[in-house]
């Protein structure tokens, strides 16, 4: 696949924690069912789309136990274990699904340790790349995300995780966990029509920790519709020889180099499409014309 890897190495790689990995990943979160629950659309495909992106370069995958719940970690094992040298797997952790599939707090310190456990077994390895920690309340950094801090560190020194990120958070909290310990990433909501992390962004960028943001081509039904059907993206796009949804994920790789984009699509020719956005350069034009104004 050629035509892969050249968008795709022309991104270039980051550091995540101790491993340099490729700016292009993958999340793995839509290979679930519908609602980010029970088992997959199409199983024969979700193994498909997960083998492609390791045999196109990919060697960073984002997971989480709760998606499923149990779902997608039992596909990445079904479909790639035993596991290359070079993949980085990271999790979060949390958060747990309900018997109707609600999205439901499990961020006692306990309950995070329990969480990395599930995790570990499910995809069959010692030891995942990393592990974020998912402010689940919007909660601000207080003692309590202190005690939560400190189990991940306790999981990090008995070689359970490599490294400890965080996710869904303020700059706050960012600060206040580098005063404790080294923060290998932060995954947080941010695309080209939702900023609200700019900030976030910025400190990492400053300190050269990974920014994975999250729903890369939007979170809610409104944002993601509005980058689709973009006019302006869509004649960008006309003038680069790419589409709206690549263009969207040029603009982040372009916006920083600390950014590692994990954009999640449950098909073969989705995921074909986000990794040749790698090779899409914008202009100083294009730039001004996407960073002033949204999508």
């Amino acid at each position: 696949m050629p035509d892969l890897v050249s968008g795709f190495e022309e991104a270039g790689t980051f550091a995540l924690g101790r491993r340099e990995v490729h700016r292009i990943g993958y999340g793995a979160m839509q290979l679930a069912g519908d609602g980010v629950f029970g088992p997959p659309r199409d199983h024969d495909e979700a193994l498909a789309v997960l083998r492609m992106a390791i045999a196109s370069g990919i060697d960073h995958i984002d997971t989480a136990h709760y998606y499923g719940p149990g779902t997608v970690n039992e596909l990445i094992r079904e479909a790639l274990h035993p596991y290359p040298a070079n993949l980085v797997i990271v999790s979060k952790v949390a958060a747990r699904r309900g018997d109707d599939g609600a999205v439901l707090p499990y961020d006692e310190p306990d309950q995070l340790l329990l969480g990395i456990e599930e995790n570990l077994e499910a995809l069959n390895i010692e030891r995942l790349g990393a592990v974020n920690l998912r402010i689940m309340d919007r909660a601000a950094p207080d003692a309590r995300f202190d005690a939560q801090l400190t189990a991940l560190i306790r999981a990090r020194e008995a070689g359970l995780i490599d490294g400890i990120g965080l996710s869904n958070i303020s700059r706050e909290h960012l600060l206040r966990a580098l005063d404790r310990t080294p923060i290998v990433c932060v995954q947080n909501l941010f695309n080209i029509v939702e900023r609200g992390s700019a900030d976030v962004l910025a400190e990492t960028a400053s300190r050269g920790i990974a920014f994975v943001p999250f729903c890369p081509l939007g979170m809610s039904r409104t944002a993601r519709r509005q980058i689709l059907t973009s006019p302006r993206l869509t004649e960008i796009g006309q003038r680069l020889g790419g589409t709206p949804i690549q263009i969207a994920l040029a603009w982040l790789l372009d916006l920083s180099p600390n950014i590692l984009l994990i954009p999640g699509t449950r098909t073969r020719a989705h995921l074909a499409e986000n990794i040749r956005s790698g090779g899409i350069t914008l202009d100083e034009q294009v730039r001004r014309e996407l960073t002033s104004h949204s999508a």
